[in-house]
């Protein structure tokens, strides 16, 4: 290691270590230890430009280990991200640009939030299989507009969690040659040595998958680590692991011990810890002036990596003007004109239809005039009607293939959608039963923080499943998914909902869960009733009370919705108005003027609302005088018509209750 590489290590590690001390709050035990292998790959490889962090083929960093976020926030800072040094003073602290773990959107060059680990890890995955996508449907002889790779550096405790091996097995399947990893082998997590809990062989395991694995075992070593990243990028049918044996803590006191993890070194141990590797104590935050020069050489490389691109870019358009024209879309996130232009319409006089079956016609319409729709199914694409069709496979050819085969992998197929939204350019969905959300729940929730532009589909979204019973008949999960802060979740009552909720979902920016059914239902009439509208809105009046203003009004969801409109007109045969309100998306209807959403739903009309799913939650819409329809236990094995009708969703029971909520009103 000569002197200017030694002297911007150390310009790394302790920028971070200072951050951590004045914060009193983190982790320098990674950033001691890892800081030689990010200054390696962020001085010797990554091609990215800090003037525009989102050029478009730059390549892609994800720092899986969130916990080591400061050193991230170094490595900005010293290569001349906007992220000036007083923000990494403000450390973890209250309205500053570098929070505890890295949230995407917020600081610049961030390129996904991380901290949860694992997450980084399949996102990053997500990351390569949007690369690869891209290419494939877009590069040209000679022209290789999208041509970059997918970096990340991971820990011990990412490589323990299941979502990383879900993502790894799916990588190695997919033959993702553009994704390195490099992995910080400390052999310390917060317990205590790794060998406590992780004694695997972790080569053996991902050559298993099909990566190609590589190691340096001095952490220290850069030319080692250089000559490893070459060889990495030499692979281009494997993703590669590097394997680099690295000392938490490295030259501190708390050197390969759990006190390096998690917290300040405190004051003596960070003076013992500059003096053993020869950094002046004072001042703190010190960045020399050659290891800043050094740094940002960075932005005079970005720049004329991105001015080259854009040569090429204007060739291509020049030579492929079409192509160039939906690549430019897909990469601006903006939709084509006429994009919803064969959406379908479907009439009441077709055959009852499962709102699943209606996504699946809506998806196919869509898919062809939106060249970035792609994705895939936990291995249940023929139940959820989530196939592209004559679209190809991913992955198995060089061909653009649409479709994503993510194998029984509910969690990280969650996340690599998300890591693909990130990536930009594609517009990824993944698909499950509806129970099975509680798989994909860490990966739903980073997508609402992000905001990722991701489309999660949920089939089979009630009791009414049937014979499967209790262990596959979702109660608890819409609920569950609602609560989640940024996630827009729509139940559309048939097929013409289903398609107007398609439209929401391509529309929105943020994440968008649509949740389906297995059962037919009605086709309602749009002419008769006001579905394209009504669904944006959040909730509609799809059937007004008759001679009369309502003495009552039904909520109702997805299914529901059919037994609402049966009970109004039984109760309209006693001489009962009863307006019926769809709702297939409280997000929606929730961000409507408070005078719309009166108008739905009048405080002095009596309400029952009916949802096959817990009710817990509904009295935000009913109020303490309404009433609630719901399912607040498991269900049972049963043809699915049988469990409906057993546990309550008749129209019996609905006007029942409807007319003892009158009685109290």
């Amino acid at each position: 290691m000569n002197s200017v590489d030694q002297l911007c290590v150390n310009t790394l590690r302790f920028l971070a270590v200072d951050a951590v001390e004045r914060a009193r709050s983190g982790h320098p035990g990674m950033p001691l230890g890892a800081a030689p292998m990010a200054y390696v790959l962020w001085t010797r490889f990554l091609r990215h430009n800090p003037r525009n962090p989102a050029w478009f083929n730059r390549d892609r960093f994800i720092l899986s280990a969130g916990h080591g976020s400061a050193l991230l926030y170094a490595l900005l800072h010293l290569s001349g991200y906007d992220l000036p040094l007083e923000e990494l003073k403000q450390f973890r602290q209250w309205g500053g640009m570098t929070p505890g773990h890295p949230e995407y959107g917020h600081t610049p060059g961030v390129e996904a939030t991380t901290g949860p680990l694992g997450q980084g890890f399949a996102m990053g995955v997500g990351m390569a299989l949007a690369e690869q996508f891209l290419a494939r449907c877009f590069n040209q002889p000679g022209l290789p507009l999208v041509d970059h790779y997918t970096y990340a550096l991971v820990s011990d405790g990412d490589l323990m969690e299941g979502v990383a091996s879900e993502a790894a097995s799916l990588a190695g399947t997919l033959r993702l040659g553009r994704l390195i990893y490099l992995y910080d082998d400390n052999h310390i997590s917060i317990e205590g040595e790794t060998d406590l809990a992780f004694t695997e062989n972790v080569r053996c395991r991902f050559e298993a998958y099909g990566w190609q694995v590589l190691r340096v075992a001095d952490g220290n070593d850069l030319d080692g680590i250089d000559t490893a990243i070459r060889a990495a990028q030499a692979e281009n049918q494997r993703p590669s692991l590097i394997i680099v044996r690295t000392h938490i803590g490295y030259g501190s006191p708390k050197q390969d011990t759990a006190d390096a993890h998690g917290e300040p070194l405190g004051p003596m141990p960070l003076r013992a810890t500059k003096e053993a590797l020869g950094w002046p104590l004072e001042p703190s935050f010190l960045i020399p002036e050659e290891a800043l020069g050094h740094f940002r050489g960075a932005v005079e490389r970005g720049n004329e990596w991105e001015t080259k691109w854009e040569a090429l870019r204007a060739a291509y358009r020049r030579k492929y003007p079409e192509l160039a024209r939906q690549l430019d879309q897909a990469m601006d996130g903006e939709l084509p004109a006429g994009w919803d232009a064969d959406l379908p319409v479907f009439r009441p006089e077709e055959r009852p239809m499962a709102t699943r079956t209606a996504s699946g016609k809506v998806m196919n319409a869509l898919a062809g005039r939106l060249p970035g729709l792609m994705g895939g199914s936990a291995d249940l694409a023929p139940s959820t009607r989530t196939t592209l069709i004559g679209y190809g496979d991913l992955g198995f050819d060089e061909a653009c293939g649409h479709n994503v085969h993510f194998g029984v992998r509910e969690h990280a197929m969650a996340a690599i959608v998300n890591g693909m939204a990130l990536h930009g350019g594609a517009i990824p969905y993944g698909a499950t039963f509806l129970v099975f959300s509680d798989y994909m729940r860490p990966a739903l929730r980073l997508a609402a923080l992000m905001q990722t532009r991701a489309i999660f589909i949920f089939t089979h979204d009630s009791i009414a499943l049937g014979e499967d019973g209790p262990t596959h008949q979702p109660v608890e999960h819409l609920m569950s998914l609602r609560a989640i802060p940024g996630l827009t979740v729509l139940r559309p009552a048939d097929a013409n909902e289903a398609a107007a909720a398609w439209r929401v979902a391509i529309q929105r920016r943020g994440p968008t869960a649509l949740v389906l059914t297995r059962q037919s239902v009605p086709v309602l009439d749009p002419h008769r009733y006001p579905v394209a509208r009504g669904v944006l809105r959040g909730a509609y009046v799809l059937a007004e009370a008759e001679n009369g203003d309502p003495e009552l009004i039904l909520v109702a969801t997805g299914s529901e919705v059919h037994l609402a409109l049966a009970a109004r007109e039984r109760l309209a045969s006693q001489g009962v108005r009863a307006r019926v309100v769809s709702m297939p998306s409280w997000e929606l209807f929730d961000e409507q003027p408070p005078e719309y959403r009166r108008q739905m739903l009048p405080s002095r009309v009596p309400r029952l609302a009916m949802e096959a799913g817990i009710s817990r939650g509904w009295r935000d819409y009913v109020g303490d005088a309404g009433d609630v329809i719901g399912v607040d236990r498991f269900g049972a094995s049963a043809p699915g018509d049988v469990v409906y009708e057993k546990l309550g969703f008749h129209v019996d029971r609905v006007v029942e209750r409807a007319l003892a909520l009158l009685r109290r009103s």
